[in-house]
């Protein structure tokens, strides 16, 4: 499982005692009431050490609430501009941003303290992005390979190629994200054709489970020599834990270089390539939104986009004309 690690004692040091008793509670509170993932987590404290170690550095004195509330525009911006000289991108000093807003906000909404100026900071401008998923034959080709006995040289247990293989048809068969496929445990094994996630903010949805990926899980299970109880990971490594993501990714890459697909071939980018083949073959946005779990349809509308490309792509090789 993915650890939530606090601030360290270094960064501790920059702060005064009213300010790291805040800190200590903000901590607690994204951890067990807002319940976000490890991954946000540990972005938030890597913002807000970033933030402390420079803002201590520029007013020559350790951070206390009372600094908090004097920080103002000229000093926000001075921050950003060291992160670009540092060579950040602008998606980094955005999130870097947002992670100090958050941390404000809540010392804010608390009664700490209040700090003015931070809401007039503009984010910097980012590109839109889309998702980027795989086409229906670089998916084939994958899991073709993947079937084959010697798909890795360095991969010699059945189990553990069981393992992975089951792994990627869920990420692509049900759109999960790779943290909640991991989470998993045996008892969450799909049931009459439907398996219940519990994805972000701690919420659980229920998605169909196709049998070809139900039968892909059950002949890992039948594989794996441990033994197995109903709390044991589904998912787990050699030595019978929890699998990390890293490894996941490690497979892929390895994969991804002898299939010679792109660098956006990611555990993450099966997930993407469920919406989009969905959107393509008729389901609305609504279903698709409710199969991934997105609190928000305006980021579900993000798969529009990139099945409009798709659609001028086939156009312009497919036209007569093109």
């Amino acid at each position: 499982m993915a650890r939530y690690s606090r601030l360290d004692d270094e960064t501790l040091e920059f702060c005064a005692a009213d300010f790291a008793q805040c800190l200590s509670k903000w901590q607690d509170y994204l951890r067990y009431e807002k319940i976000v993932s490890p991954h946000t987590f540990r972005a938030y404290l890597t913002d807000t050490k970033l933030f402390v170690h420079f803002m201590s550095e520029h007013f020559s004195d350790t951070i206390s609430l009372s600094l908090i509330s004097q920080i103002n525009l000229k000093d926000f911006r001075s921050w950003l501009a060291r992160r670009t000289i540092d060579g950040k991108s602008a998606s980094t000093r955005a999130r870097n941003l947002s992670g100090v807003k958050n941390l404000l906000r809540w010392l804010d909404n608390q009664g700490y303290v209040h700090n003015g100026s931070v809401g007039t900071v503009r984010s910097p401008k980012l590109p839109r992005t889309n998702p980027k998923g795989l086409y229906y034959s670089q998916i084939e080709k994958l899991l073709e390979e993947m079937k084959r006995p010697q798909f890795i040289a360095d991969v010699k247990s059945d189990w553990i190629k069981a393992r992975n293989f089951s792994l990627f048809m869920i990420l692509y068969g049900c759109g999960l994200r790779i943290d909640e496929a991991l989470s998993l445990d045996i008892k969450d094994m799909p049931r009459d054709g439907v398996i219940r996630v519990v994805g972000k903010g701690d919420k659980e949805r229920s998605v169909p489970v196709l049998s070809v990926v139900e039968k892909a899980l059950l002949t890992y299970i039948d594989l794996r020599e441990d033994g197995i109880e109903p709390t044991s990971p589904l998912f787990i490594g050699v030595r019978g834990k929890r699998l990390k993501q890293q490894v996941a990714q490690k497979v892929l890459r390895d994969l991804r270089y002898v299939l010679e697909l792109p660098e956006t071939a990611t555990p993450h980018a099966l997930r993407h390539s469920f919406a989009t083949h969905l959107l393509e073959n008729g389901a609305n946005l609504r279903q698709i939104q409710e199969l991934l779990g997105h609190t928000s349809l305006s980021t579900t509308q993000r798969y529009t986009d990139v099945n409009a490309k798709e659609l001028m792509r086939i156009h312009k090789s497919a036209h007569p004309r093109g």
